[in-house]
């Protein structure tokens, strides 16, 4: 694609890095932050209230992991477009990379669309998203400095008409280093239902994100899943965003400080471990 045709499609920015020299360990990441559908999408024949839904973002997400960031000194990176135009957390050749059907939902403008129209979409949203994870983590790994990567995402308190109980979710593969912690502490509130690869599992592809930039490189990485309707307004984002930056400060990281500096050098090589 010309950067005369990306640059047509393209409203506004795709992707939105902030507190890029944050001094904290930990980067966190916001895959389905906005949203937003650039102009020429239209509303990809949607009403407008569905793109207030849950198929087009993660409601509460991107305030709770701005309030995460902003108490942790972390850099955060945030997609800015929405998921229905493109799904940043997917691979490129998964089936629900440009979903016609979301939940229950039809999505007119992204049934049959061709080789090309995945190509522009592919270029607008996900390429860069991912390009700047990469730049701000070779970045903090060229620096030496140890990188512990946390996606916040929120899910809906009712999917396919079954009840979800967890307030709150920790999503993990065989590292737990994040998760464990992260979850022993969220069980100590017996208040909170907390799911363990709940509601979603790694099995479910929704830790690409995390496989594609941490995993690969042996860093420690957690999911954090939120029932949006616990993050519903201003004050109890803000709670979620405190609760949760107070439990990551207690994450003890220095075991994990010689497969940090293993995986530097191995950067420093040129390649990953």
């Amino acid at each position: 694609m010309s950067a005369a045709e990306l640059s047509e499609l393209a409203s506004d920015r795709a992707v939105e890095v902030t507190n890029r020299g944050g001094k904290s360990p930990f980067l966190v990441i916001c895959d389905h932050a906005s949203n937003h559908v650039p102009e020429p999408f239209g509303t990809l024949g949607l009403e407008a209230a569905d793109l207030q839904r849950h198929i087009a973002w993660d409601p509460g997400a991107l305030p709770v992991a701005k309030r995460l960031a902003e108490v942790l000194d972390a850099t955060l990176v945030a997609s800015c477009i929405s998921r229905l135009v493109i799904d940043c957390n997917r691979p490129l050749d998964a089936p629900d990379l440009i979903s016609a059907l979301s939940e229950a939902t039809a999505v007119p403008g992204n049934e049959n669309l061709s080789d090309l129209d995945r190509r522009k979409r592919i270029a607008l949203s996900w390429e860069p998203f991912h390009a700047a994870i990469e730049d701000v983590i070779e970045e903090r790994l060229a620096a030496g400095r140890g990188t512990w990567l946390l996606s916040v995402h929120s899910f809906t308190p009712v999917y396919h008409g079954k009840d979800r109980p967890w307030h709150v979710g920790i999503i993990h593969d065989d590292d737990t280093s994040l998760a464990a912690p992260l979850i022993e502490a969220l069980l100590a509130d017996k208040e909170l239902v907390v799911g363990k690869n709940e509601p979603y599992s790694p099995a479910d592809r929704v830790y690409f994100t995390l496989e594609q930039h941490g995993r690969s490189r042996n860093l420690p990485c957690a999911m954090i899943e939120i029932r949006n309707d616990e993050i519903e307004d201003g004050s109890s984002q803000r709670q979620w965003g405190d609760r949760l930056a107070a439990i990551l400060k207690t994450v003890p990281l220095a075991e994990r400080a010689a497969g940090g500096a293993s995986v530097m050098r191995a950067h420093a090589r040129g390649g990953r471990q």
